[in-house]
């Protein structure tokens, strides 16, 4: 598989402010041809990232959905209206939803199946919320991503993206796990996928604390498909040296 490396802006960037941002990253990683990349901004910046990236290679989607695609659910908004904004991608289940929201994976699911949709790629976050022991996150994990996935379709698996981001790597101080943890909790989690039609074709990408120096060691572990940069990606420069770690062709951005 291309590795998958986006970035979530969370509650960050105006629509003047990402025009800058854009107009900064572009030019920055347009030789950067052995991957594929994507941007996640604010509901009040999509029509931005529409309009500074249609005619590239990079996509960019949403941080969450509603499950219903119209109706009286003022403040929410639906996938039909995240598709018509051109979004390739749409974020479900990330911890601060689960936190702040009280997401549970049964809700989860239902978004995720609306992004299917409606033609777009659901980004499946799960995470462990304490460091404990392989077997004991694997079960954790297991049984989170099997509800979250309980309401999509079998048929429509491999157009699922899964994001790795353990509670306790995320966040102001905190640090990216251990590359060679990450990989065997992607691996684990690639095999549970195997067993199920089209599991195998599942990309299962990184996020938590994500820097230039983490970012390299994590796209050379096996099992890692690619990586999901927050705070780090703010600053354009820092996201596109991020993007293009290990590339094999760079160009500006070195």
């Amino acid at each position: 598989m291309r590795p998958l490396i986006g970035t979530n802006w969370k509650m960050n960037l105006t629509s003047t402010e990402a025009d800058g941002w854009f107009q900064a990253f572009l030019p920055l990683v347009d030789r950067l041809d052995d991957r594929d990349l994507f941007v996640l901004p604010p509901f009040t910046a999509i029509w931005i990232a529409r309009e500074r990236l249609r005619d590239t290679p990079v996509g960019w989607g949403a941080q969450d959905v509603f499950p219903e695609d119209e109706g009286a659910h003022t403040g929410n908004i639906s996938a039909p209206m995240l598709a018509d904004l051109g979004c390739r991608y749409v974020m479900v289940g990330h911890a601060e939803r689960r936190r702040d929201h009280g997401e549970t994976p049964e809700l989860i699911s239902t978004k995720a199946a609306a992004a299917l949709r409606w033609g777009m790629r659901p980004i499946v976050c799960l995470g462990e919320h304490l460091r404990s022991a392989p077997d004991e996150t694997m079960r954790f994990l297991v049984e989170d991503l099997a509800g979250c996935l309980s309401a999509v379709d079998p048929a429509d698996l491999p157009r699922v993206v899964i994001a790795y981001e353990p509670h306790w790597a995320m966040g102001e101080g905190a640090v990216a796990a251990p590359p060679e943890e990450v990989g065997m909790i992607h691996r684990a989690l690639a095999a549970w996928l195997a067993e199920r039609p089209g599991g195998a074709a599942v990309p299962i990408i990184y996020g938590g604390s994500v820097d230039l120096p983490a970012a390299a060691r994590m796209l050379s572990e096996p099992g890692v498909g690619g990586l999901f940069v927050g705070r780090y990606a703010l600053d354009p420069v820092n996201f596109a040296r991020i993007a293009g770690a290990g590339a094999v062709r760079q160009g500006a951005i070195l």
